[in-house]
């Protein structure tokens, strides 16, 4: 799932090297907290939010695999 997040993320943002996925577990379900460089974050949440909920979406999906609730938090 991380590495999913990876090479999503790293398509689009300039600076491809800054990209970092945490992973912590929570009650409410696996969190992936996406970092990225200060200038990338309008790339990585797009127009009204519609890249992140659709990063949010895939990753969703690929999480019913194994039966459990996927979280995305972006954080710069």
């Amino acid at each position: 799932m991380k590495e999913l997040i990876l090479v999503i993320a790293r398509a689009l943002v300039d600076h491809p090297e800054d990209v970092r996925v945490d992973i912590r577990e929570e009650a409410r379900g696996t969190v992936y907290s996406l970092s990225v460089h200060p200038e990338d974050i309008g790339k990585v949440i797009g127009k009204q939010g519609r890249i992140a909920k659709a990063l949010r979406t895939v990753v969703s999906a690929a999480g019913l695999k194994d039966r459990r609730r996927i979280i995305v938090d972006i954080v710069s």
